[in-house]
């Protein structure tokens, strides 16, 4: 499986308040971020997989959704986690 369960707790330690923080936004956008970047390689190769295309399209709402609740509660976070992500210009 490509999210493994150090993956995931690589991901909650580098962008959380600190390693065990699972429920912060900016730990949910960061796997969701890398879960969309695994999907989006895997659409290039299978052009015809429309689930996994709908997943993917579920998955960036989910994200878009966090981000403009983290940009309303508090925009120095918002901003801290799409420069350390790299998903806005």
């Amino acid at each position: 499986m490509y999210l493994t369960s150090e993956v995931k707790q690589n991901l909650i330690a580098d962008n959380g308040k600190n390693a065990t923080d699972t429920g912060s936004p900016e730990s949910q956008v960061a796997i969701f971020t890398y879960r969309i970047q695994h999907l989006t390689e895997h659409l290039k190769l299978q052009k015809n997989d429309h689930a996994t295309e709908r997943a993917l399209v579920m998955l960036v709402g989910k994200r878009r959704s966090l981000l403009a609740y983290l940009k309303k509660k508090d925009i120095q976070r918002y901003r801290d986690i799409i420069k350390k992500l790299n998903i806005r210009k």
